[in-house]
């Protein structure tokens, strides 16, 4: 199948592909599957599809920025903070 080239859509995947950090072909697939599971086959569907998709990453990327969180998660638990690989 020929890709969509409607210059909205191929925006909206774009800005999608950026806010999750993957390739613009993995957010038009994703986006695309999105829509198969919806039904939707034209292409302005699609952009509803990607319009919702992107306002979903929004709102999970507003909870805390892709460096907070890991920052969060490379902070040593309290009981293995004196812990050494090697002596």
């Amino acid at each position: 199948m020929a890709a969509i080239q409607d210059r909205d859509y191929l925006r909206l995947c774009a800005e999608l592909a950026s806010l999750l950090s993957i390739s613009q072909a993995s957010a038009r697939r994703r986006v695309d599957q999105q829509a198969a599971k919806d039904g939707a086959r034209d292409v302005e569907t699609r952009k509803a599809v990607a319009t919702s998709l992107l306002d979903a990453a929004k709102a999970e990327q507003g909870q805390g920025s892709a460096g907070s969180n890991l920052d969060t998660l490379l902070e040593a638990e309290p009981m293995d903070q004196h812990f050494m690989l090697e002596d």
